[in-house]
């Protein structure tokens, strides 16, 4: 479609008038930067601007031209439901863009997609084999791939947030070559859907931006409704750098965000120097029929592989009436550098590596489910457990975890009973796989802060008591594989009282505990 066709159709659509979209495709040079004004923008912070900011990433996507916004400008991206699409580098520098979602067109609409411009890739897979290297496949590009089998049902969640799972699945890398990156989690002996995005060989870079939002005030008393107006993120080998997001005006009743940031369905993705906010956090009526808090997000990661957070922030890590700030799914590798961040967590799975490095996390902790490597070093912790596995899918990591010289100040110092690995699992639940403790614990320099404590307090344990607190007569259905070993160097507590393996003496007789505080 030629770039002038395409700026009429665009202001029909969008309700910029069709002189104006005929003079700006007259005017606007194609050998510099795109900027919001050519296309209708005032930057008042009043004026409806997401029209003409849909425009002109669109006149820029189809001339392979960056964008970059006025310095100094206030953009307002209004209530109706549109969405500019990123394709070409983007500097926002210093302006700010004011989201009011207290009346919208559609909350489930995001105001920036980052996609590629790449067309899908038909791929034939028929079968997979867990932790299999190669495809006999050739694709013309390095591609992400998504597989599933529909007929198998995985993290079959248990509580009160209940439910049936979710279609077994994985993520992962082909190369030109056929060779995977990111290990195939499951055995496939058929998959029901295939789907493969070219990953774009050019890195995109979204740089700046001060983003407010005036939150939600939606009313729904039964069941989630969750809200979007964000930057959604699909595409491959995409860094956003230096953003900041607000939330304001938030009151007694609102429904939660899925992530201001979202990224979803790609591969190597970098979020650096970012600021973001937790959200409060609501209430509803969960699926068991009872009160449950609703999980609400600044940032989200689903099904991407190598994630990389650094250097991104947030204030205020200990507020308990704020969600943890981080959700993800189905990933493989996460890494962690140099953030400070309320909360990091795998919720329905992480493969690969999972590395916390340099950070330090709030009151929401430190949560994995998933198998591989999880390592914790140069951290400093708040969790009321040094890594929680999660409990609602099993209480599962099947692999190793390593912490190094770190500190862990349980719940942000309130006076509790430290666990620094909680799990519970009574083998009563079938959550569509089988369940694991880690296999090694390795721990070589962690300093608990214990000062604070309740009374007749005896020290810290190693463990929850891993069984859920069931008998030990009892039959387990699905029965968890228990730790193998735990080597343990210099670990110190402030109490100086020592750490103790588990409140289940049973559990206390068959792991292997090498070294000492």
């Amino acid at each position: 479609m030629k770039a002038g066709l395409l700026i009429l159709l665009l202001g029909s659509a969008l309700g910029v008038a069709p002189g104006l979209a005929a003079a700006a495709q007259r005017t606007v040079p194609t050998d510099r930067p795109v900027n919001y004004e050519a296309f209708g923008a005032i930057g008042d912070g009043v004026a409806d601007d997401l029209p003409a900011i849909v425009a002109a990433h669109a006149f820029a996507n189809t001339h392979g031209l960056p964008v970059q916004s006025r310095p100094g400008a206030t953009y307002h991206l209004g209530r109706r439901a549109l969405t500019a699409i990123i394709a070409t580098d983007t500097d926002w520098g210093t302006a700010r863009f004011i989201i009011d979602d207290t009346h919208v067109e559609n909350h489930r609409a995001s105001l920036f997609a980052v996609r590629s411009l790449l067309e899908p890739v038909t791929l034939a897979i028929p079968r997979l084999a867990r932790d299999q290297q190669r495809l006999d496949l050739q694709p013309p590009r390095d591609c992400w791939v998504r597989v599933e089998n529909s007929r198998k049902r995985v993290y079959i969640r248990r509580g009160l947030n209940q439910n049936n799972g979710t279609p077994q699945r994985d993520c992962f890398i082909l190369r030109r070559d056929g060779t995977i990156a990111g290990a195939i989690d499951w055995d496939y002996d058929t998959i029901t859907r295939v789907e493969a995005r070219p990953i774009d060989e050019r890195p995109l870079i979204i740089k700046g931006g001060v983003f407010t939002t005036t939150a939600n005030r939606m009313k729904q008393d039964k069941g989630y409704n969750y809200w979007s107006r964000n930057i959604a993120i699909t595409r491959s080998n995409t860094t956003v750098a230096g953003l900041t997001h607000h939330i304001v005006g938030e009151t007694d009743f609102g429904h939660p965000y899925g992530g201001f940031l979202a990224v979803s369905s790609c591969a190597d993705v970098t979020l650096r120097d970012c600021f973001v906010t937790g959200h409060k956090t609501y209430s509803t009526i969960g699926s068991a029929g009872k009160p449950v808090s609703m999980g609400t997000y600044d940032l989200s990661a689903n099904e991407v592989v190598n994630f990389t957070m650094i250097g991104v922030r947030m204030d205020n890590i200990c507020d308990g009436t704020r969600w943890g700030v981080i959700g993800t799914n189905f990933c493989k590798n996460i890494l962690l550098e140099n953030c400070t961040l309320s909360r990091m967590d795998t919720h329905q799975g992480v493969s690969g590596t999972y590395t916390i490095r340099g950070c330090t996390l709030g009151h929401a902790g430190l949560n994995a489910i998933g198998r591989g490597t999880l390592t914790v070093e140069n951290s400093t912790l708040n969790g009321r457990s040094f890594i929680s596995l999660r409990g609602d899918y099993g209480s599962t990591w099947e692999g190793t975890i390593v912490i190094r010289h770190s500190r862990w100040i349980p719940a942000c110092g309130a006076p509790v009973q430290p666990y620094l690995l909680g799990a519970s699992n009574d083998g009563q639940h079938d959550f569509g796989y089988p369940c694991f403790m880690p296999r090694e614990i390795i721990i070589d320099g962690l300093v608990i802060d214990d000062a604070k404590h309740p009374k007749d307090y005896a020290g810290p344990y190693l463990f929850t008591d891993p069984d859920g607190g069931a008998p030990a007569a009892a039959a387990r259905p699905f029965p968890s594989r228990l730790t193998e070993q735990v080597t343990i160097r210099n670990l110190t507590t402030t109490s100086g009282r020592k750490l103790r393996i588990s409140p289940d003496a049973e559990f206390n007789q068959r792991v292997r505990v090498s070294g000492g505080n």
